[in-house]
């Protein structure tokens, strides 16, 4: 069996400050066709996928280019075409194939197309023709449009939130679009709009039953794959909102019904789903009654949703407010870091931290500051356990708070992050991270306490201050008096 895969992915963020070109996704990791490295990246699931099952199965792997870019604002049309082509140009040197393995993302958005992916999959099922098996790994954050369903065969999305299930959704998908090529099954899917926008973490209930409940079912009764698309807040697209999509083996009436199903069961837990928000104030007294180390999420300055991950407003707070033995990052500061750097270990001196780019990201704050480490090219662990590029880092320190400053502007998500650069995080009162959620997997074994606060940024969590223009209406909780099938 001949075997296409590549990947063009990242999430854009409509209302973030900061455009998505080409550096971005060399940043984060573009490698040109046959140039994956020997581990799997967040968007290359299926191509790893299609690796541990294509050899011992004989199969011919084409490996195409794999680009991915860290969320930020609209792509630009230059970014997105000039790759795009590449990808498909890759596809074409390769014909003719059985399948074509597809990472992605689901909520790209370019100056130009409001659907990247839609635009993507339609030129590969005209490239390809009506018969190759054509299938996508997907963020569960993602748009989930008509044009994705229909030029793919099978779409399957991440269920874990954090993403921790890369490689065995890669796996899943493979396993069905083989299935499909070898004509042992027949995909055949619904897809349902829960007309809401909701955020499932998955590490609490009642998400966490929930997925469990769709992952006993697969496999079973004639249901071969359920996705949950929790949707992107942040896209200003007419798609975006939480959906549920079914498969089923060639079970039309099977997949609607399973499909309306889940659905009205997950709108009726929305209340449940929503996370409860403290303000910044809020959340530092709780964490001040609590035993230490408490770790609070600064999600609204949250690079993977988009944001610029340089906001001050909690650093504000906690020199304000005389919080020490605090923990916070990671800060994009290169230029904080460039100057740490050319200071040295142990330097005392002025450094201007944060707020560089747009209103959203505070005032730059003046400190103090005492470089405790630096760290050249550094790396934390990602959600797949493969390394994340920090660029070089620097861990400094003022008033009793410890900033780990990075040069490559990344969320948190391992806690050797902070412990790389020698911050022992165990001795912390409080931890402050800029994430919504993928740190949850590495930051949860430090402690028990964990506050998702509320915060001003580019990833708001207040989403009727957002100027929406092109979601379709109604949407809970935009609009409260959505009551449809609930």
């Amino acid at each position: 069996m001949r075997v296409f895969s590549g990947s063009l992915a990242t999430e854009t963020n409509t209302f973030g400050p900061m455009p998505t070109g080409l550096a971005s996704f060399k940043d984060r990791g573009y490698y040109a066709a046959g140039q994956h490295p020997d581990h799997l990246t967040l968007f290359s699931g299926p191509t790893w996928a299609a690796r541990l099952r294509g050899r011992p199965a004989g199969w011919t792997l084409i490996e195409g280019m794999v680009a991915g870019a860290q969320p930020s604002g609209t792509t630009s049309r230059y970014a997105y075409e000039l790759l795009r082509d590449e990808l498909l140009r890759d596809l074409k040197s390769a014909l003719p194939v059985d399948m074509v393995l597809l990472g992605l993302h689901g909520a790209m958005v370019a100056d130009g197309y409001d659907d990247c992916e839609g635009d993507l999959l339609h030129r590969v099922r005209e490239m390809v023709g009506p018969h190759v098996v054509i299938g996508a790994e997907l963020d569960p954050h993602n748009h989930l449009t008509p044009a994705m369903v229909q030029s793919a065969d099978v779409l399957v999305s991440f269920k874990e939130y954090p993403h921790t299930d890369v490689l065995e959704r890669g796996l899943e998908l493979v396993d069905l679009c083989t299935a499909k090529a070898q004509g042992r099954i027949k995909p055949t899917c619904a897809v349902v709009d829960c007309q809401m926008i909701v955020t499932m973490h998955t590490s609490r209930q009642p998400a966490r039953n929930f997925v469990d409940k769709i992952q006993s079912m697969e496999g079973k009764n004639g249901v071969l794959s359920i996705s949950v698309t929790h949707g992107f807040a942040w896209g200003d697209v007419p798609e975006m909102g939480t959906k549920i999509l079914v498969y089923t083996d060639n079970d039309l009436p099977l997949a609607t019904a399973l499909a309306r199903q889940l659905a009205d069961e997950l709108i009726g837990m929305r209340e449940q789903l929503t996370v409860n928000y403290p303000d910044m104030d809020e959340a530092l007294s709780s964490a001040l009654a609590n035993a230490g180390p408490v770790v609070i999420s600064d999600g609204a300055d949250n690079p993977g949703g988009g944001a610029a991950g340089d906001s001050t407003f909690f650093l504000h707070k906690l020199i304000d407010r005389g919080i020490r033995n605090v923990a916070l990052g990671p800060l994009w500061d290169p230029i904080a870091v460039r100057i740490a750097f050319e200071a040295g270990e142990g330097a005392v001196l002025k450094l201007r931290i944060g707020g560089k780019i747009s209103t959203l990201s505070g005032d730059p704050i003046d400190l103090l500051c005492t470089v405790k480490a630096l760290r050249a090219d550094m790396e934390m662990t990602g959600l797949t356990n493969t390394p994340v590029a920090l660029g070089n880092c620097a861990l400094v320190e003022s008033a009793g708070i410890q900033i780990a400053l990075i040069s490559l502007r990344n969320q948190a998500m391992g806690a050797d992050l902070f412990t790389n650069l020698g911050c022992q995080l165990e001795d912390k009162k409080i931890i402050v991270v800029k994430s919504s959620q993928h740190f949850y997997a590495s930051f949860s074994k430090l402690t028990k306490h964990v506050i998702y606060a509320a915060s001003p940024g580019s990833v708001t969590l207040d989403l009727k201050t957002l100027d929406y223009r092109k979601v379709q209406r109604p949407k809970w909780p935009l609009d409260l008096s959505s009551h449809s099938h609930f």
